[in-house]
Formats: structure tokens, sequence, C-alpha cells
């Protein structure tokens, strides 16, 4: 098997579980644990896989979000059910701001449906799908590309959102801890953080399984969201620091076939 071909199945077993010991996958392709070393170092240089002891993940770190093309293909019914949740609070006329993340893509699409609306975006997928679908308007902010998160960031990017005013922001985090959000990188921080400061409302989508995780940069409090919108209930400390405050939290039900 080629050195290309070779990674490229690591990455497809990354997607199917999410982690890889490399005392397997070097006897998997038999070849030497140096080899999978040399793999996994380039694979983690390109930004796809977080080195662990033993093998590899592209489970978050705290400097570390693995892909947007891997976490596109991840939990599509949690991801379907926290959209629809989300796509509640809208009605149609409405503006809304929707940032990067493979779960706001599925929001895209959904709130599509609310037609006549106003999207405001730097998620790049969001972009590509929502582009030709009549009833919407399309408001991309401009700024500098990035492949690892689809999604474009940096000074145009703040710029062009602290021009705009929306009903509503829709927030996602790869990390919450207590009561507050994180993500690990800046650029992106700050896209969300403009997104909130032009907002009417704020919403957080968040995955369960993000919370009781850290990351470099806080993000924000989650009590500065209006809405909390999760596919569990939160976890008891962090629903003891918002208890009493303005914050809703609405939990998402995926539906069954």
């Amino acid at each position: 098997m080629k050195r290309e071909e070779r990674r490229q199945e690591i990455i497809n077993l990354l997607v199917e579980s999410r982690a890889v010991e490399l005392d397997d996958i070097a006897a998997r392709f038999g070849v030497s644990k140096m080899t999978i070393h040399r793999d996994l170092d380039d694979l983690e240089r390109a930004g796809v896989l977080r080195k662990v002891r033993g093998g590899a993940t592209i489970d978050a770190g705290t400097q570390f979000e693995s892909d947007f093309r891997f976490r596109e293909l991840q939990e599509s019914d949690v991801k379907r059910a926290l959209a629809e949740t989300a796509a509640s609070l809208v009605e149609p006329g409405m503006t809304v701001m929707i940032n990067d993340g493979s779960m706001a893509s599925v929001l895209g699409d959904v709130l599509c449906e609310k037609k006549p609306i106003t999207i405001i975006t730097n998620n790049a997928a969001i972009m590509e799908r929502a582009r030709t679908v009549s009833g919407v308007t399309l408001m991309g902010t401009g700024g500098v590309y990035s492949a690892k998160f689809n999604a474009y960031f940096g000074i145009v990017t703040e710029a062009a959102l602290s021009r705009l005013r929306a009903d509503i922001a829709f927030i996602s985090a790869p990390a919450a801890s207590g009561r507050l959000a994180y993500h690990m990188d800046e650029a992106v921080v700050r896209s969300k953080q403009a997104m909130m400061a032009a907002s009417g409302q704020k919403c957080l989508v968040i995955n369960s399984r993000r919370f009781g995780h850290t990351a470099l940069h806080v993000l924000a409090d989650l009590a500065e969201f209006d809405t909390i919108i999760s596919d569990k209930p939160l976890p008891p400390d962090t629903a003891a620091e918002l208890d009493g405050g303005g914050t809703a939290v609405r939990i998402a039900k995926e539906t069954t076939t």
C-alpha cells in the first residue's frame, strides 16, 4: 500500500472510531511503528488529528479541533435535532447570524426553510448551499479562508460583522466547563464574539459531549446567552451556575424513524 493510501485509511478509521492505537494500525498495514509515527506526525502537522500517547484522536483538545471534513461526517442525527430546535427560535423575515462549524452548516440548511430570511455567515458550507435558494438573502462576511474550519476569519470578517445587526446569533463551541464556553483558536473566538455583539439575541448550540472540557481561549460566559440548546440536560455544575439567571435551556430530541 502506498503512503498516501495508508494515510487516507488512517483518516477513514478516525472518522469511524474517533481514535486509533499505534500498535493496531502498524499491524493492520504491516509496517513498522516508526512508519506509523511519521504518518501521524505528518497528519498532525496538517491539522487532521491530534497525537496522544499510543496513538491519535480527532477529539478536541485545548489547542486542537478536528478538521471540518471530519466533523461534517459525525453525529448527523444529533446535529439535525439541535438545528431543528434552534430553528424554532426563528420566524420568517428575521435576520440571523450563523458561525462556523459542521453543526452550524446543518442549521443553515434548516433555516433556509424559514424564508424569507436573511442569513449572515462566515461559514463556507452555508454560503455554498444557500446561495441559490430563493427567498434567502445571503450575506457572506468575507475574510481569510480557513480550510480547517471551512470558514472565513480575521480583520475583514470582524469589521463586516461590526457594521451589521441581526435578530439572533447562533454560536457553537467545542468545549464548555462550569459556566464558561471555550475555543482553541483565537481568530475563531473573535468572529463568534463579534456575532454575539451584533445580535439582539444570542443562542449557544452545543453537543452535550462538549461539556466537561476546556480549550485555550474563553469564548463567553454561558450567562451571556439568552438560550442554550443541547441534546441532553446540562451537567449539574453548569446548571447550578446558571440557576436563577436569565438563560433558557432547551433540550433537542432526536427524531425516530
